[in-house]
Parts: C-alpha cells; structure tokens; sequence
C-alpha cells in the first residue's frame, strides 16, 4: 500500500509552523499562558472574525498521544478511523485533521481530510516514539482552529499527563467559551491523568470515558459517537442510540 510521504520537520520558530493543503504534517508552536485580559480580548477577536459559515463541512480535530507506550493504541486507532467517517455520512459530512505528539518536542497537524484512505495512509505512515505529553499544544491549537475554521469538536486519545495541569485548564477555558467540546478518551488507569482529562471536558462543554487497553470494541463506538456529535450535535447523538453516546451526552454542557 502506497503512503503518503511525510514532510521534513520545519524549524521551531512559531511562524514557520503551518500545515500542508495536501494532508502533510506540520508542527504545532509553543503553548504560552494567557492572561485573562488576553482571553476576554481573544473571545472577543474570534467571535467578530471567525470565517466559519453555518451549513459548512464539519470539522473535527482527532489528536492523539504518540508515545512510545501507545503504538498498539495507535494502530487500533488507525483502523477504527473509517468508522468516524461512516458515521458521519449518514448524517452529513466531516473532515478531520489529525493532530499528534511523539519524541522530543514534536508536536504535528495534518490538513483538512475528508477520506478516510487518505487519512489511513498518514496514520500507517507514523511510528509511536518515546517523549513527554504535549496535550498543552494539542489543545492551544485546538484554540487557533476554532477561529480559522469553526472546528465542532476535538476527540483526544491518550493515557498520561506530564504538564502543568493549571496550564491545561486555562486552555480548556477558553476552549470552553468559544463553544468547542474536547472529548477526552482515556485508556488505562493513570489517576493523574483522569482527574485533568475529566477537568478539560468539563471546561470545554464535553466529556471523559475510560477505555480497556486494547479494547478495540470501546474506541470504536466512542469515535462513532464523537463523530455523530461533530456532524450533527446533540441531537444526531441522541439518535445513535448506543452506551457511549448516552455516556457522552450525560455529561455535556
């Protein structure tokens, strides 16, 4: 099977960082506090400047950990992607932009996919490496995509946190008033990890659930129901009618 090659690694400098119209990866910058001058004036900015249209395609961020310890996770998740593409279908359309962490500081985002092939391809093409939690970008950038493209929801799938969880929580404020749900999916047991994953859905309007390691069963229909939500909200998630969506549901905002 042929792989969509991935781009050399950009230079750290934060205005170098874009991503690719055809699908590459692109670094995230580095997450820097914000005061709450700054996110009263950037909730404002958004709301007079965002491009988003109503009736647009659905967008999603599917980020995930992409250390070493999650190699299995991410070949399971790469296999379930089809399934967040399918259930969308039968309600709209949806786009995903994959966003991921692994190594020493390096923190990607692909473009806007909206073929699940495609988006395969850059998975299978990506190996799991050693390195701390990057969740800090993940959600920053989460922030950004809100304004210059009006994202639904962001699902993340890991297992650890290894930052400042007060960092976190501001983020997910913000997150929070520009009206963009994290979904927060948790494998394994890390306490540490739970109560910030459960602090960063609350804030954001959307929810926490724990996965078995492994189970494959599990991430399929918690992404199902993620995407159910992002192509048509509360109400295509109601109509799915499964444990996860019911899980999900019971705790938005």
């Amino acid at each position: 099977m042929s792989r969509d090659p991935l781009p050399p690694k950009y230079p750290a400098d934060p205005a170098a960082c874009r991503t690719t119209s055809l699908g590459g990866d692109a670094p995230l910058p580095d997450v820097k506090p914000s005061t709450a001058s700054d996110i009263a004036a950037f909730v404002a900015k958004a709301r007079e400047m965002s491009p988003y249209a109503a009736g647009s395609r659905a967008r999603l961020m599917f980020a995930l950990d992409a250390t070493m310890s999650r190699q299995p996770t991410w070949d399971m998740a790469c296999a379930l992607q089809a399934d967040m593409f399918r259930e969308a279908a039968a309600i709209g359309s949806l786009d995903i932009r994959l966003t991921y962490y692994r190594g020493l500081d390096e923190c990607r985002s692909s473009g806007w996919i909206s073929d699940s092939k495609k988006l395969a391809r850059l998975m299978s093409a990506i190996d799991c490496r050693s390195g701390d939690t990057q969740i800090g970008k993940v959600l920053s950038h989460a922030r950004s995509e809100a304004v210059a493209s009006g994202i639904k929801a962001v699902v993340f799938v890991g297992d650890a946190m290894e930052e400042s969880a007060d960092d976190l929580r501001a983020t997910a404020g913000e997150l929070g008033l520009l009206k963009v749900p994290v979904f927060m999916f948790q494998e394994g047991r890390d306490e540490t990890a739970e109560k910030t994953f459960r602090d960063i859905a609350r804030l954001t309007g959307g929810a926490w659930c724990r996965f078995d390691p492994g189970a494959a069963a599990q991430l399929r229909e918690l992404l199902r129901a993620a995407a159910a939500y992002a192509a048509g909200g509360r109400d295509a998630l109601r109509r799915l009618s499964t444990t996860s969506a019911t899980q999900l549901l019971g705790q938005m905002k």
